[in-house]
């Protein structure tokens, strides 16, 4: 079985949510006898020189990239204003790069080609044009709903007209594009019945974040207490807005509680209003080498998040390192848990002060329930089992007769 991937991102090294869900279904497909090839665009916002790829699971792969600008330009904006298209998805399309996959799709041919995420969608005409493949679209989140949530937390009202705007735009193009393919994944249940409501027709499963549990060894001899700590890319707005929130509204009664507390901040792109927060009891580490280490030498997982859609990868990271979660309920959204169980639900301030003080008084508490987390973790999100059941789809895809319009 061949596959193509197309990807918005190049997945190497896996150290944030899309990258490490397009790695570990590539790292899947492999164990399951899958030949894959991979087309990434290589977008100068999260550029990877790919001389400097050294990983196992690339050398197992075909691989293609184009290196593509896509960073905000304000004219370009403007014109977009009066136009029909999503300008969040349009800076991802370039000529030349569809020159690239035209080239890749005439020299191969593909049983299944499966486009990760809504910004490679706008290379669906090329790629069947050139291909007989059946199509997927994995939907790593409702994009438009993330953009909508955005603007309803805005308070500056030009902004909010505009991320308004931009939502509209989004929806307009993603209920429009997604009954092109043969199959849609999405990300968790209460995506795809978002999906559903948007109108998809087209089949419908639900592949949750996979992870490879080898890769996440827990050494709770090595977890310093009392400790809470942060771990999200801070060039994702929701994770910056959440963790805004967090430490205007929440931290300064929590630093109150013990003077031995101490509360960890790390993420990729970490802006330099946060470094402003730093103290004798709050650590901003920036970017850090090995995010599983980080989250094994702490106790506590803090997840703030007030807007955002899909499933959060750092989450299932976290349960997966038996790490006891505080999370609102939008963060925790689509992931499969039993509150006080699994993790903590805190929608407030209030709810916050009380969960994290329980969890720093009763020690015993904060084990159990990052030992129930794990348990759930690999119930739901195990590579292998994940991966047989996609392969299982790809061969029926393969074998029915579908045409699409």
């Amino acid at each position: 079985m061949k596959v193509l991937l197309l990807s918005n991102r190049v997945p190497f090294p896996p150290n944030s949510g899309y990258p490490i869900v397009v790695y570990n279904t590539i790292k899947g497909l492999l164990h399951q006898g899958v030949e894959v090839t991979l087309f990434s665009l290589n977008s100068s916002k999260h550029y990877v020189d790919v001389d400097d790829i050294y990983d196992p699971i690339f050398d197992q792969i075909n691989f293609h990239s184009f290196t593509i600008d896509i960073e905000v330009n304000i004219w370009d904006a403007f014109v977009n204003i009066f136009s029909s298209e999503s300008y969040n998805v349009s800076r991802f399309f370039d000529d030349d790069a569809e020159k690239v996959l035209e080239g890749i799709l005439r020299e191969h041919e593909f049983d299944i080609i499966q486009f990760e995420g809504l910004f490679v969608v706008p290379y669906i005409d090329t790629v069947k044009a050139h291909s007989k493949a059946k199509l997927i679209y994995r939907a790593h989140n409702i994009e438009f709903d993330v953009w909508e949530r955005l603007a309803m937390r805005e308070s500056f009202t030009p902004r909010r007209t505009y991320l308004e705007f931009l939502s509209r735009r989004l929806r307009a193009y993603e209920t429009e594009q997604v009954n092109r393919f043969h199959q849609v994944f999405a990300i968790s249940q209460p995506d795809r019945q978002k999906l559903l409501l948007m109108g998809c027709r087209t089949k419908l499963d639900v592949f949750p974040v996979a992870l490879d549990f080898e890769k996440y060894k827990v050494d709770v001899g090595k977890t310093s207490f009392p400790t809470l700590f942060h771990l999200g890319a801070m060039d994702w707005r929701p994770n910056k807005e959440g963790l805004e929130w967090f430490l205007d509204e929440i931290w300064p009664d929590i630093e109150e509680l013990s003077g031995e507390l101490r509360f960890y901040i790390a993420g990729k792109n970490m802006q330099r209003q946060f470094f402003e927060y730093d103290s004798d009891n709050l650590i901003v580490e920036g970017e850090v080498l090995d995010a599983v280490e980080f989250m094994n030498s702490k106790a506590i997982m803090i997840v703030p998040l007030l807007s955002g859609s899909g499933m959060r990868v750092k989450i299932i990271e976290g349960m997966a390192m038996q790490k006891c979660i505080i999370a609102t309920t939008m963060a925790a959204e689509g992931i499969d848990y039993k509150q006080g169980r699994d993790i903590l639900i805190a929608d407030t301030a209030d709810e916050f002060y009380r969960s994290i003080l329980k969890c720093i008084t009763q020690p015993n508490r904060w084990l159990e329930i990052g030992k129930n987390a794990r348990k759930t973790a690999e119930k739901h999100h195990e590579i292998h089992a994940n991966a047989k059941r996609m392969v299982a789809i790809y061969q029926e895809l393969m074998e029915a007769k579908i045409r699409l319009d």
